[in-house]
């Protein structure tokens, strides 16, 4: 556990392959020092009571999300432990979801990953600051209720949560409703509903207001790649991190849409290069004024193909 250090402490380092982080933040808020950050955009959930695909999810995506949750019926989270504990695979790239807290199968989730590698879980249906500080281990934040929703600004502050993500679907079913999405014959048939797309919106804003990086949620239409196209463009422009998925056909998907294409690659470099024969000052490029916000988004464009980004703060 790492708690053997003040909350805010040292951790051990959570950077990639190459000794970059994915998505580096400033001092905003309590911090980890060397907090785990996603070594690439693409997060692949794999049940945890199927040990046999946890390299095969690896294999074909940045970050596997072993699952005792959902995945996982109450009947066989005992085995899923158990070979939780018993296949290791790259700890650098892998995250375990447990179930809420309060629950027993929270308790024996934490004390099944403490007998691994793994030093970062995902809390399921986060609803309280208490409950994050209590894993003990770098946690990302899973807000899908309807509480959780009006605690995420909270959740983001503490110290060991390293992130944050949203889930439509619990959300829908604790607000008594029936789908995150409108259907066929709706307005916008395949997009998501106002509440949906707010605690979307709030978990980023919460996220960045605490130097916390942010995690999209899935696309669940495994076949409707134009809507997952569409939802992972916007999830870099609004400066998401990265997004998890379902499915190893997504991931492709999901890699190209945090990928900047050349066009805006070369457009960065132009708004760096100008800024430097400006000292940093406000400059006019192609007709267009060119200050700090324009600035912080191209640095954002070269942060991702560098591997290393700047703080949400804005202050790198």
């Amino acid at each position: 556990m790492f708690f053997e250090d003040p909350p805010g402490g040292p951790v051990n380092a959570g950077q990639n392959r190459a000794g970059q982080n994915w998505a580096g933040h400033g001092p905003v808020g309590p911090q980890l020092a060397n907090a785990w950050l996603p070594p690439g955009p693409a997060l692949l959930f794999c049940p945890a009571d199927r040990p046999e695909r946890y390299q095969k999810a690896l294999d074909r995506a940045d970050v596997v999300i072993i699952d005792l949750e959902d995945a996982v019926s109450p009947a066989n989270r005992v085995v899923a432990r158990e070979a939780l504990v018993a296949h290791p695979v790259d700890p650098d790239r892998t995250i375990v979801r447990i179930n809420p807290a309060g629950t027993g199968d929270y308790r024996r989730d934490l004390a099944a990953v403490a007998e691994t590698n793994y030093r970062v879980v995902m809390q399921a249906k986060a609803e309280d600051v208490s409950s994050i500080l209590d894993t003990a281990f770098q946690t990302i934040a899973l807000i899908e209720t309807p509480l959780g929703a009006t605690r995420a600004r909270d959740i983001a502050a503490t110290s060991n949560c390293i992130g944050l993500m949203w889930g439509a679907e619990d959300l829908v079913a604790g607000l008594g409703g029936t789908s995150s999405r409108f259907g066929p014959g709706e307005s916008r048939p395949g997009e998501y509903r106002d509440v949906a797309s707010w605690v979307r919106s709030m978990v980023r804003i919460a996220a960045a207001a605490h130097g916390k990086f942010a995690v999209d949620s899935v696309h669940l239409d495994i076949d409707d790649v134009d809507g997952l196209v569409a939802e992972v463009r916007d999830a870099v422009a609004l400066g998401y991190t990265a997004t998890a998925c379902i499915h190893p056909s997504q991931v492709d998907h999901i890699r190209d849409g945090y990928r900047p294409s050349d066009e805006a690659v070369a457009w960065a470099r132009k708004i760096l290069d100008g800024a430097a024969e400006h000292a940093g000052g406000v400059f006019s490029l192609d007709g267009q004024m060119i200050d700090g916000p324009v600035l912080r988004q191209a640095e954002v464009v070269l942060s991702r193909v560098s591997g290393t980004r700047p703080d949400p703060a804005g202050e790198n």
